[in-house]
């Protein structure tokens, strides 16, 4: 891979749409070698239910809304300005409890973590309910380990 800067104007990128709302991918692995970053919007109600990463690190910062997390066992209140780092092996759920959009930016590291977003963005659109076995083996490949489902 050759060193390019990656300039994303508003509007630029590729969007898919998970859970009714937009993911924008501002950087990934065919940009970098060390992480990947994106434009996370977050319907109320939504929560990725508890879950842990062997390998990946993950980051989030607040632009917009409020959403309530839980990482390594603690509650946090997540409002704009909010910046939290999650190491490998720290247990987290990322959700939206209150009644309005929440977004966010969001890094992964490595690079990768955007082909786990286009594949379940195809599953979910697939049937409804989505196919949990497909999700869950999707997981698995892409270094997420399901701890629970519970919304909060």
């Amino acid at each position: 891979m050759s060193a390019k800067a990656v300039v994303r104007m508003p509007g630029e990128g590729k969007e898919l749409s998970l859970a009714g709302k937009p993911l924008r991918f501002l950087v990934a692995g065919e940009d970098t070698r060390h992480t990947s970053m994106f434009d996370w919007t977050l319907p109320p109600g939504f929560f990725t239910g508890r879950h842990v990463h062997r390998v990946q690190e993950e980051t989030f910062f607040v632009l917009e809304g409020e959403c309530e997390w839980e990482v390594g066992g603690r509650k946090i209140t997540a409002t704009p300005g909010t910046y939290v780092f999650i190491p490998p092996g720290v247990p987290h759920n990322i959700g939206n409890a209150s009644g309005k959009t929440a977004r966010m930016i969001m890094t992964v590291s490595p690079p990768g973590h955007e082909h786990y977003f286009e594949e379940l963005a195809k599953l979910v659109a697939q049937s409804s309910p989505p196919d949990a076995a497909a999700i869950a083996e999707l997981r698995e490949r892409y270094d997420t380990t399901q701890i629970s489902n519970l919304q909060k």
